[in-house]
C-alpha cells in the first residue's frame, strides 16, 4: 500500500512536471511570437477620411462665417491647445497616459470577452490606443484588430513623443456636432479657437469625448445638460486632485454655456460670402477651390457679419414688387483708398437664388454713370459706357472719388492662415484713376465741401432701377434695386417697374449698413450734381489689411 502511495505521488510529480514545461513552452512561443509580431508591426500612415480637413472662414472680427469641406477638422499644433485643455482631456479619458505603455490591459481583456462572448462594445482604453483605433485602424470589431491595436499602440508609444501622440487624439477624436479635433469642436460649442478655450471650456469638451452623440445635445435638452454637468465637475475634481488647476480654479469654475444646438441654416446669407471668398482665397494661393476645401486653412475675410446682418434685415424684409415681380437687392460697402469689402449683399436667400447679384449681377445703371463722364485713366476709363456694370465695380468707382482719385481693386480676403502659419496676407492694389483738374462731375464732387457730412449720389434707369451710393473717405455704400418678371417657360425674365417704396427702402438699406460700420448716421439727403463733396483728411479707420 506504502508503495502504491509512492508511485501515485511520483507519477502526479511527473504529470506535474511535463504540464509545467509544456505551459512554459507554450508561453515561450507565446512570447516569441509577441516579440516577432512587435518587431514586425509597422505603425500605418492615418487612414483618407482621418487626414481629411475643412476650411473655416471668419470675418474680420474672427467671428465664425462658415466652413467648406468633407469633414470639419483642422488640425493645428499641440502649442495652440491650452495646457488645461490637454490636462482635462487626460482626466476624462486616461488618466495614466504620462507613465503607462501604451496599453490598458484590463480594458483589452474585457474587450476580448465581450467580442468571444457577443457583448457589447467596451470602452476604456487609453488615450494611445483611441488614437490608433480612430486614426490608423478601420473600425472593425475582432480579435485579431485588438491585438493589432494593442501592437500598434505600444509601439507607438515605445516610438513616438507623449506630446506627438496626444496632438494626433485631439486632432482626430470625435465630439459630436459633426466635430472631429479639438479646434472645430471649440468653433461649434463655443464659437471660439482651441487656444482660447478657458478651463470650464476644456473640461466641458473633454468630458463629452465619452458619449459624443449624446452629449452634443447639451445646452438645448435639458436632462443631457444635467447629466454633462455632473461630469464636468468629476473632470474638474479630477484636474483639482491632480494639480492641474488650482484650487482657485476650481471654486471660480461655473459651466459654461454653450452654443444652440442644431444650427441654424447658413444657406440664407452666409454663402454668397463664403463663394466669393472661396474663389478669391483659391486664387491668392494657386490652388483649387476643391483643394482649398480639404486644406484645413483658415481664410480670414474682409467682411463685417453684424454690418451685413443689419443690410440683410431691411432688404429681406422688403415689399414685393408688383404683379407678382420680384425685387432685387444689391448692397456693396468697401473702403476707399483700400478696397476692403465690408458688406457684399447679393439675394435675401442662397438656397432660393445662388446667384450673386452684388458680384455678377448686370444692373441698368443709367444716370448712376453720369459723374464718370469724361475720366480716362484705368480702371475706370469706358465706364460711363457700360450700360449695365455690377453694382460692385460701380462702388468701387465711387470709392475712388472717395479716396480722392485713387482706385483700390475690391477685396474679400484678408489673411490665410494653416496650422497658426500665414500663408497670405493682402495688401491694397491701388491706382490714380481720376485726376483732380480732369473733367466731370466727380471731379467737382472731389473737389467740394460738405461740413464732414458724406456724400450721397443718387441715379435711376427710368422706373426700372435705382441706385444710392453714399460714400466718404471712410466707407462707400452702394445700393442697387431693380425689379423683374420671372421666368415662364423659354420664356426669360423682363424688367418690371420698382414698387414706390423703392427709394424709401434704398434709403433705409444704406443708413443701416453706414451706421453699424462707422457709427455714425448715413447721411443727408441725395445731392444735386455738384453739391456736398467730400470732408477733408486721410483717416481711414476701417481697415482689413492686418
Amino acid at each position: 500500500m506504502a508503495d502504491r502511495r509512492i508511485r501515485v505521488r511520483r507519477t502526479r510529480g511527473r504529470r506535474l512536471r511535463r504540464a509545467l514545461i509544456v505551459l512554459l513552452t507554450v508561453l515561450a512561443h507565446l512570447v516569441a511570437a509577441a516579440l516577432v509580431a512587435y518587431h514586425l508591426t509597422v505603425i500605418p500612415e492615418p487612414h483618407p477620411e482621418t487626414a481629411m480637413q475643412s476650411t473655416v472662414f471668419v470675418d474680420d472680427d474672427g467671428d465664425y462665417l462658415g466652413r467648406r469641406g468633407p469633414v470639419d477638422r483642422q488640425e493645428i499644433p499641440l502649442s495652440q491647445v491650452p495646457g488645461h485643455v490637454r490636462e482635462a482631456v487626460i482626466a476624462a479619458e486616461n488618466r495614466s497616459f504620462r507613465s503607462d505603455t501604451g496599453i490598458s490591459p484590463k480594458a483589452i481583456a474585457r474587450a476580448a470577452w465581450a467580442t468571444v462572448s457577443g457583448g457589447g462594445r467596451q470602452g476604456g482604453s487609453t488615450i494611445t490606443q483611441q488614437y490608433v483605433k480612430n486614426a490608423l485602424l478601420s473600425p472593425e470589431q475582432s480579435l485579431s484588430r485588438k491585438a493589432r491595436e494593442a501592437l500598434i499602440a505600444i509601439k507607438l508609444d515605445r516610438t513616438r513623443p507623449k506630446d506627438e501622440i496626444l496632438a494626433g487624439y485631439l486632432n482626430t477624436v470625435y465630439f459630436g456636432r459633426g466635430a472631429a479635433g479639438i479646434q472645430s469642436a471649440a468653433r461649434n460649442y463655443f464659437g471660439v479657437d482651441a487656444r482660447n478655450l478657458t478651463v470650464s471650456q476644456g473640461a466641458a469638451l473633454a468630458a463629452v469625448i465619452n458619449i459624443p452623440s449624446y452629449y452634443e445635445k447639451a445646452g438645448s435638452d435639458p436632462a443631457v445638460t444635467a447629466k454633462l454637468v455632473d461630469r464636468w465637475d468629476w473632470v474638474l475634481d479630477a484636474m483639482a486632485d491632480s494639480r492641474a488647476i488650482t484650487a482657485a480654479q476650481r471654486a471660480a469654475a461655473r459651466f459654461p454655456a454653450f452654443r444652440f444646438y442644431p444650427p441654424g441654416d447658413t444657406d440664407g446669407q452666409r454663402q454668397y460670402l463664403i463663394d466669393v471668398a472661396s474663389a478669391e482665397a483659391a486664387d491668392r494661393l494657386g490652388i483649387t477651390e476643391d483643394q482649398l476645401a480639404r486644406g484645413g486653412y483658415t481664410v480670414r475675410t474682409t467682411f463685417d457679419l453684424t454690418a451685413q446682418d443689419a443690410t440683410a434685415e431691411p432688404a429681406a424684409g422688403a415689399a414685393p414688387a408688383e404683379g407678382g415681380a420680384r425685387l432685387h437687392t444689391a448692397v456693396v460697402a468697401l473702403v476707399p483708398g483700400d478696397g476692403a469689402v465690408r458688406v457684399l449683399y447679393g439675394g435675401a436667400d442662397y438656397a432660393r437664388q445662388p446667384f450673386n447679384d452684388a458680384v455678377d449681377g448686370a444692373v441698368e445703371a443709367g444716370t448712376a454713370l453720369r459723374p464718370f463722364a469724361g475720366t480716362k485713366l484705368p480702371p475706370l476709363a469706358g465706364l460711363a459706357r457700360t450700360a449695365t456694370p455690377t453694382p460692385l465695380r460701380l462702388a468701387a468707382a465711387y470709392a475712388a472719388a472717395a479716396a480722392h482719385g485713387t482706385y483700390a481693386k475690391p477685396y474679400t480676403v484678408a489673411r490665410i492662415t494653416r496650422a497658426g502659419r500665414t500663408l497670405y496676407r493682402a495688401h491694397p492694389n491701388t491706382s490714380t484713376s481720376i485726376m483732380r483738374g480732369g473733367a466731370g462731375v466727380l471731379t467737382k464732387l472731389m473737389q467740394s465741401r460738405a461740413g464732414g457730412l458724406p456724400t450721397v449720389i443718387t441715379g435711376a434707369a427710368g422706373p426700372r432701377t435705382l441706385w444710392r451710393t453714399t460714400f466718404d473717405e471712410r466707407l462707400t455704400v452702394t445700393v442697387a434695386l431693380f425689379a423683374e418678371h420671372p421666368a415662364k417657360g423659354r420664356k426669360g425674365p423682363l424688367p418690371a417697374p420698382l414698387p414706390g417704396t423703392a427709394e424709401g427702402l434704398s434709403a433705409h438699406i444704406s443708413e443701416s449698413a453706414w451706421a453699424k460700420i462707422t457709427g455714425t448716421s448715413g447721411g443727408p439727403s441725395p445731392a444735386e450734381e455738384g453739391n456736398p463733396g467730400l470732408p477733408i483728411g486721410q483717416t481711414k479707420p476701417i481697415l482689413a489689411t492686418r
